[in-house]
Protein backbone atom coordinates (compact mmCIF):
# COMPACT_ATOMS: atom_id res chain seq x y z
CA UNK A 1 0.00 0.00 0.00
CA UNK A 2 1.17 3.52 -0.79
CA UNK A 3 0.84 6.12 1.96
CA UNK A 4 0.31 9.70 0.80
CA UNK A 5 0.98 12.55 3.25
CA UNK A 6 -0.76 15.78 2.25
CA UNK A 7 -1.75 19.21 3.57
CA UNK A 8 -5.49 19.02 4.16
CA UNK A 9 -5.76 22.72 5.07
CA UNK A 10 -4.55 23.79 1.63
CA UNK A 11 -7.60 24.12 -0.62
CA UNK A 12 -5.72 23.23 -3.79
CA UNK A 13 -4.02 20.22 -2.18
CA UNK A 14 -7.27 18.98 -0.65
CA UNK A 15 -9.17 19.24 -3.96
CA UNK A 16 -6.44 17.39 -5.82
CA UNK A 17 -6.25 14.60 -3.24
CA UNK A 18 -10.05 14.34 -3.13
CA UNK A 19 -9.99 13.83 -6.90
CA UNK A 20 -7.34 11.12 -6.58
CA UNK A 21 -9.39 9.42 -3.86
CA UNK A 22 -12.39 9.27 -6.20
CA UNK A 23 -10.49 7.80 -9.16
CA UNK A 24 -7.89 5.64 -7.41
CA UNK A 25 -8.22 1.86 -7.41
CA UNK A 26 -9.41 0.31 -4.15
CA UNK A 27 -6.87 -0.64 -1.46
CA UNK A 28 -3.88 0.98 -3.18
CA UNK A 29 -3.54 4.17 -1.13
CA UNK A 30 -3.62 5.19 2.50
CA UNK A 31 -4.30 8.95 2.62
CA UNK A 32 -2.93 10.90 5.60
CA UNK A 33 -3.93 14.51 6.18
CA UNK A 34 -0.96 15.68 8.22
CA UNK A 35 -2.84 18.72 9.51
CA UNK A 36 -5.00 16.37 11.57
CA UNK A 37 -2.37 13.69 12.29
CA UNK A 38 1.33 14.23 11.64
CA UNK A 39 2.57 11.41 13.89
CA UNK A 40 2.97 8.86 11.09
CA UNK A 41 4.96 11.35 9.00
CA UNK A 42 7.15 12.40 11.91
CA UNK A 43 7.91 8.74 12.74
CA UNK A 44 9.62 8.64 9.34
CA UNK A 45 11.88 11.53 10.36
CA UNK A 46 10.04 14.10 8.23
CA UNK A 47 9.18 17.32 10.02
CA UNK A 48 5.67 18.70 10.03
CA UNK A 49 6.93 21.84 8.25
CA UNK A 50 8.55 19.81 5.45
CA UNK A 51 5.36 17.75 5.17
CA UNK A 52 3.38 20.95 4.66
CA UNK A 53 5.96 22.32 2.24
CA UNK A 54 5.85 19.42 -0.26
CA UNK A 55 3.84 16.28 -0.95
CA UNK A 56 5.35 13.08 0.45
CA UNK A 57 4.47 9.46 -0.26
CA UNK A 58 5.84 6.16 1.03
CA UNK A 59 5.77 3.25 -1.40
CA UNK A 60 5.05 -0.36 -0.46
CA UNK A 61 8.79 -0.98 0.06
CA UNK A 62 9.00 1.88 2.56
CA UNK A 63 10.88 4.28 0.25
CA UNK A 64 9.93 7.96 0.61
CA UNK A 65 9.06 9.92 -2.53
CA UNK A 66 8.99 13.71 -2.31
CA UNK A 67 7.50 16.41 -4.53
CA UNK A 68 7.23 15.45 -8.20
CA UNK A 69 8.46 11.94 -7.43
CA UNK A 70 5.49 11.51 -5.07
CA UNK A 71 3.11 12.61 -7.82
CA UNK A 72 4.72 10.19 -10.28
CA UNK A 73 4.27 7.37 -7.76
CA UNK A 74 0.58 8.25 -7.33
CA UNK A 75 -0.09 8.68 -11.05
CA UNK A 76 1.56 5.34 -11.90
CA UNK A 77 -1.19 3.59 -9.94
CA UNK A 78 -4.11 5.20 -11.80
CA UNK A 79 -5.03 4.10 -15.34
CA UNK A 80 -5.84 7.54 -16.77
CA UNK A 81 -2.77 9.12 -15.18
CA UNK A 82 -0.09 6.56 -16.13
CA UNK A 83 0.83 8.30 -19.37
CA UNK A 84 1.40 11.58 -17.53
CA UNK A 85 3.58 9.73 -15.02
CA UNK A 86 5.71 8.32 -17.87
CA UNK A 87 6.07 11.73 -19.52
CA UNK A 88 6.95 13.59 -16.31
CA UNK A 89 9.44 10.83 -15.39
CA UNK A 90 11.54 11.51 -18.51
CA UNK A 91 14.87 12.97 -17.29
CA UNK A 92 14.72 16.48 -18.79
CA UNK A 93 11.01 16.89 -18.07
CA UNK A 94 11.45 15.56 -14.51
CA UNK A 95 14.23 18.08 -13.88
CA UNK A 96 12.10 21.00 -15.11
CA UNK A 97 9.01 19.72 -13.26
CA UNK A 98 11.01 19.41 -10.01
CA UNK A 99 12.25 22.99 -10.27
CA UNK A 100 8.77 24.31 -11.09
CA UNK A 101 7.13 22.30 -8.29
CA UNK A 102 9.76 23.38 -5.74
CA UNK A 103 9.19 27.05 -6.62
CA UNK A 104 5.41 26.66 -6.48
CA UNK A 105 5.60 24.75 -3.19
CA UNK A 106 7.77 27.44 -1.60
CA UNK A 107 5.40 30.19 -2.79
CA UNK A 108 2.34 28.26 -1.53
CA UNK A 109 4.00 27.57 1.83
CA UNK A 110 4.78 31.27 2.36
CA UNK A 111 1.26 32.42 1.64
CA UNK A 112 -0.90 29.93 3.60
CA UNK A 113 -1.79 31.15 7.11
CA UNK A 114 -1.40 27.73 8.77
CA UNK A 115 2.13 27.43 7.35
CA UNK A 116 3.16 30.88 8.57
CA UNK A 117 2.74 29.71 12.16
CA UNK A 118 5.78 27.45 11.83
Amino acid sequence: MITVFYDGKCGLCRREIDHYKRVAPEAVFHWVDITTDAAELEKLGISYADGLRVLHARDSDGKIHRGIDAFILIWQQMPRWRLLARIIALPIIRMVANKAYDRFAAWRFKRLPHCKML
